[in-house]
This record gives C-alpha cells, structure tokens and sequence, in this order.
C-alpha cells in the first residue's frame, strides 16, 4: 500500500468518525500526535502497521460467532471460519506449534483459558471417570459441589511480582491467586537472577500442578528446558506465558532450550507487544491439551472478536518474514545498547544488565520512588512506567524502579546510538528531580519536584531523535 493510499484511508475514516462525534475523531488525531512527539519506552506497547490497524476496522466486528470453526453457536459464520482458521495457521507456523487458539480477547483471558484447561485435563476429567460421570450435566449436586472444590483448590507456582512475574502468575489480589492454592517463587538476592535449584527445591516442597514461567520484568532469558525437567520431576504442568518476549521467540532470537514452544504443555501470549499486532490474545498448546483449550468458549470466554482474530493474521503474517526476525533481532541488541547507556552513567539496573527486550532500572539511587521518576519523565516527553524491584520497599503502588522497553522505539528505527542518547537523557531528568512534600511537610513518594528548565531541554533533544525516525512515515491526515 503507497503512503499516499495510507494517508487518504486514514483522513477520510477520521472524516467520517467526525462528522457522527468530532470529539472522538479529535482525540485520535491527537493520539497520532501524542504518540509521534514523545519517547515511548512501555516494554508491553508497540506501533502496529497500518494494515494491521485497518483490519480491525471493518464489519467483521458486527458478526457474533460463539464456539469454534465449523462448530458455532450461530449461523453464518463460514467468513468468521475463514479468518479464524488462518490466523491459526499463521500461529502455528510461526511458532511451531501443534495448536494454536486465537479467540482470547487479551493476555488475561489466554491465561485463563490455559489455567482452565489444564485443570479440565489434569482434574475434571479424572474426577468425572472417578464419579462415573461422562460430562458435569450428569453430576448430582453434591458430586459437582466436590469436583469444584477439587476444581478450585489446586496449586500453582509461578513468579513472584516483584522478582518480574504477572498479577496472572498468582498474585493474590488478581483472579488467578483467588483461583489457586498459590505459592510464588523469586530471584537470588544477590544477582536478581532466577536460581533454577531454588525453585526445583520450592517445586519439590510444594509440588504445583501448574508451574508457571514467563515475565513481565526480568531483564534476562529462562532456559526454559531446566524449568521443563523441574515440573516433569514434580508432576507438574508447565504453562510458559510469553506475551512480552513472543517478537523474540517468532523473530528466532530465542531459540533452543530459550524457546518455550517446543518445551511447555501450554503456552501464552499478547499479541501486541514485541509481536506488533493489534491488542489481543493468543494460546499454543502440544496435542494433548488442545481439545481442552478449544472448549475456551463457552468455558472463560463469549463470542470472539472476528476483526480482531483477523488482524492477529495479518500481524501472523508480517512475522513471518525475514525483516520481521532483523526487526527481533535489533530489539535484543538496543536493549543492550540501553542498558550501557545507564550502565556507562552510572545507573543501577536489577541483574545488572539485559539479554532480552527490557532493562529494569532501580531508581532509588537517585533518592525517586518509581512514581516520581515515572511523574517526571513523563513530562519530560518520555513515556515509561514504574515497576517493582525485588525485595521493593516501596511495594507494587509507589515501587522503586521503572521499566523501559526497546520494541517501539526500534520500531521507528532507532539503534545504538540514539538508546545510548535516551539513557542520558533519562539519566539528565532523574538526576534533576527531588522527592516533594506531603501538605503536612513530611516527605512524600509521589511529588516531585524537576528542575526549572531540564524537561524542555530533554523535549527539545528528544525531538531531534524523533525528527531522524518518524512514526508512520508518509501518513499525513487532511
């Protein structure tokens, strides 16, 4: 598609958004703005091409299709079949996976399909052979009342947040520690790196049916064939939720034993991170678990989102080409180059550097909870988050670090010189701000104060950086 098509589809969408609610189209164009003028970091955002985001905008949204292909609660939906079953292809053959489930609407809904499932496989159906039971329909109340508790009371093991896991992994507080008789397992305290004896022994003493890996915030790769030979010794299944880091598994820079695929019973994933498609969900799985993740609907999820699934195949598609694993491959490298830029600046990282998309910086070294430094860069045009650190005294709210990821910023081109510029950078505005006051006068971990003068300066250098490497280039809106 020439830019100038771009241009015409997107202004005269905008157009007609308008002319129904201007504040709408407004707050669009706004976005494209927003977004083209600051530094985003976010390790879990991307930029998306415009394919991919115009796929999602069509009358496939209009269309429910409950179930799955072939087998749907609704008439008419051979289109829906078509979509679904490619995007599918295009997953497994990226991945190569056996199976592959792209209905789930977001990372949330794969890792409840996927805990699901594995309970369907490892306890419901047991439980119903046990009861003489070929389906729950045929259960008593009182034999149904003993499967859910059965159901219900299982055990999971996975990361803790603040080592770098997922509120999915069982945090308590989210659906997945409420499901779970859940423990969580962390990194060494002194390196932050994951010990692989300690969690065989937190396996062995707990002995999980679900043992989860994957991250959110761990700057460094998992051999995810020692965690495999860990669950087999416990009986456990391995679940690997790969939504951050699946741009690196699709791009072939995780590769062998740093490759879940080929290791986990059940693997999930985003598919708009590292992966730069829309924002969605997706599950892979070896053969004996498909049946159970296919029963996603009506088991955790209603009808899938049609113009989505579409878009995932497009976004499937894309990844599934030579410039796709160049574009993987130099969101590892300027991740490296990120974290020299801090390192060389006399930053401190957790782990002390990075091997994947993500640098984790510890920001109580500039006397900032993650909330201030978070407040403060973010009017200084650099778009980050605040996260946990291990051990964080600050807890998950205020935290001690902020997280920076290289995914979109490589998207628009920038290499090793321009992230050794965004460290400084960033380094120029944490250096430049103090912790503020509470109204009672006492020290405060949310205000901030920044020096008169550094957030234009930092803008005005950001600027230059973004000039060299624009975001949609050739997209011009009338």
């Amino acid at each position: 598609m020439t830019d100038a098509a771009i241009s015409t589809a997107y202004s005269q969408i905008l157009d007609v958004i308008g002319s129904v609610e201007p504040r709408i189209a407004a707050a669009t164009r706004q976005e494209l703005e927003d977004q083209r003028a600051s530094l985003k970091l976010i390790a879990s955002e991307n930029y998306a091409s415009p394919t991919v985001l115009l796929t999602m905008g069509t009358w496939l949204s209009d269309k429910y299709a409950e179930g799955t292909v072939g087998h749907r609660f609704y008439a008419g939906c051979q289109n829906v079949d078509t979509v679904e079953s490619v995007a599918a292809e295009h997953a497994r053959e990226l991945f190569g996976a056996p199976y592959a489930y792209v209905q789930p609407h977001s990372g949330i809904d794969a890792n409840l399909v996927a805990y699901w499932s594995i309970l369907a496989h490892r306890v419901e159906s047991p439980g119903l052979e046990k009861l003489g039971a070929k389906n729950v329909n045929e259960l008593s109340d009182a034999d149904w009342e003993s499967l859910r508790q059965e159901l219900g009371n299982q055990r999971l093991l996975g990361m803790s947040l603040d080592a770098g896991g997922h509120l999915t992994h069982g945090f308590r507080p989210n659906i997945s520690g409420k499901m779970f008789h859940q423990q969580q397992y962390g990194t060494d305290p002194e390196t932050g790196l994951l010990d692989y004896d300690a969690l065989a022994a937190r396996a062995r003493e707990f002995r999980p049916l679900i043992l989860v890996a994957g991250y959110s915030a761990y700057p460094r790769r998992v051999n995810f064939a020692k965690v495999r030979e860990i669950a087999d010794e416990v009986g456990a299944t391995l679940m690997v939720d790969m939504a951050h880091f699946s741009g690196l598994v699709a791009g072939k820079v995780f590769t062998g034993d740093e490759d879940p695929v080929p290791h986990a019973h059940v693997v999930t994933s985003t598919t708009h991170k590292s992966l730069r498609g829309p924002r969605g969900g997706f599950v892979l799985a070896q053969e004996e678990f498909a049946g159970d993740v296919d029963r996603g609907c009506p088991m955790v999820l209603g009808g899938p989102l049609s113009h989505v699934m579409a878009a995932k195949a497009v976004a499937f598609a894309e990844a599934r080409t030579p410039s796709f694993q160049d574009y993987a491959q130099s969101i590892a490298d300027n991740a490296k180059s990120l974290a020299e830029g801090f390192l060389s600046r006399d930053a401190t990282l957790v782990t002390g550097g990075t091997d994947n998309h993500l640098v984790l910086l510890d920001v109580s070294s500039f006397g900032l909870t993650g909330r201030q430094a978070e407040s403060a860069l973010l009017e200084a045009g650099v778009v980050t988050n605040r996260n946990s650190v291990p051990a964080d005294p600050n807890g998950a709210w205020y935290t001690s670090g902020i997280r920076l990821g290289t995914p979109a910023l490589t998207t628009r081109g920038f290499g090793h010189a321009e992230f050794d510029r965004v460290a400084e950078l960033i380094v120029e505005v944490l250096s430049n701000t103090q912790p503020g006051t509470t109204k009672a006068g006492g020290p405060s971990k949310a205000s901030y104060v920044l020096a008169d003068g550094v957030a234009q300066r930092v803008k005005d250098g950001s600027a230059e950086l973004l000039e060299k490497h624009p975001l949609y280039p050739g997209l011009e809106l009338a």
